[in-house]
């Protein structure tokens, strides 16, 4: 184990920052270029579609069929126009990560021959095997049903692996009796509730307010450790924290780690997760060293609660990826070394008409 990590550290001596260009001149040129929004959502349907979408979406009333038909239309050329093959139902079990199940555009029609095809139905509602999440286990697999269905509040948007491309459809899961199996379900309620208890308040004040919006900014903290010296410690990679060690000569003592000078290998990595984050419609605002050393920390500007929390998700899943470009290991959970800062997820709540 002790050559390991000798071996581990000589390698990382030599680790060289990548380049990263940008993807435009100006990241508002690329924001939110592979997100299905409005200017999407114009460009692409019908207007009376998209206007009864809308209506739908602010009163929070269920989307007509024909509407739901003419928004996967819509979906569909403009996720393929982007190089898409395969869609995804994007949701939120009980295990701190996010989960997805592909399915191709390609189909065979009634005379056996090939198209591109989704439909209203399959954007909708899904119907995947809930058995092996956490809230499975007390039902045999073909008793443990499971449902995804669509929430449009939270756009769409294209994730780019390896040259391949996923439209992912943010969606709610539920058991076929109608429960909660997911986190976004609930948030989605406790908004309703929240907004309609405020909304009674806010008009003893003013009879002109309708809406009263919850908004959250979430920063996110990490550390990062190269991934040569990752793999040398048996205990991270399982657990994602260290389970034994000693404690550093310095820690949080380092003073001038806290908003010092960022190393040029972390640099280029936040760079570049920064720039597909931009292009996912997260808007990024804030990056710099933290106070524990090898910590880091990244914030956007507030949005819609439900929106940030799934820009949260999916902002650590890119990071994720991406720090394997850069032969490194991003550690996202909250107390990963005993005895220095723990990373949180400090936020600003707010009530907005």
């Amino acid at each position: 184990m002790a050559i390991l990590r000798f071996k581990a550290l000589e390698l990382v001596d030599q680790r060289q920052a990548l380049t990263v260009k940008p993807v435009a001149t100006r990241r508002s040129d690329s924001f939110g270029q592979n997100v299905f929004n409005l200017e999407a959502m114009r460009a692409n349907m019908p207007g009376e579609y998209f206007k009864k979408l809308q209506g739908a979406i602010k009163h929070s009333t269920p989307v007509e069929r024909n509407v739901a038909d003419a928004v996967a239309s819509a979906m569909k050329t403009w996720a393929m126009a982007k190089g898409a093959t395969h869609y995804t139902h994007w949701f939120q079990p009980l295990t701190g990560a996010t989960a997805e199940k592909h399915d191709s555009f390609f189909d065979l029609n009634s005379d056996g021959r090939p198209i591109e095809n989704f439909k209203g139905s399959a954007l909708v509602q899904q119907e995947p095997d809930a058995s092996s999440f956490p809230n499975g286990g007390i039902r045999n697999t073909f008793e443990a049903r499971g449902y995804t269905a669509w929430d449009p509040t939270s756009p769409a948007f294209i994730i780019e692996t390896v040259g391949a491309k996923t439209l992912c459809i943010p969606t709610i899961f539920v058991a076929y009796t109608g429960e909660a199996l997911d986190y976004k379900a609930p948030l989605l309620k406790s908004l309703a509730v929240l907004e309609k208890a405020a909304l009674d308040v806010c008009q003893y004040f003013d009879k002109d307010v309708q809406r009263v919006n919850t908004t959250l900014g979430i920063e996110q903290e990490y550390f990062l450790v190269d991934k040569a010296l990752y793999d040398a410690r048996p205990d991270l990679v399982m657990t994602g924290r260290t389970l034994f060690g000693h404690a550093p000569a310095k820690g949080p003592q380092l003073e001038a780690h806290y908003f010092g000078s960022i190393p040029p290998r972390v640099h280029a990595f936040m760079f570049d997760f920064e720039e597909e984050a931009n292009a996912l419609g997260i808007p990024l605002r804030t990056r710099h060293n933290e106070v524990a050393p090898n910590q880091y920390e990244c914030a956007p500007t507030f949005e819609d609660a439900n929106l940030a929390i799934d820009h949260n998700q999916l902002l650590m899943d890119v990071m994720d990826r991406v720090a394997l470009k850069h032969n490194f290991k991003v550690l996202l959970h909250e107390k990963p070394f005993a005895g220095v800062n723990g990373s949180g997820k400090h936020n600003n709540w707010a009530m907005s008409t």
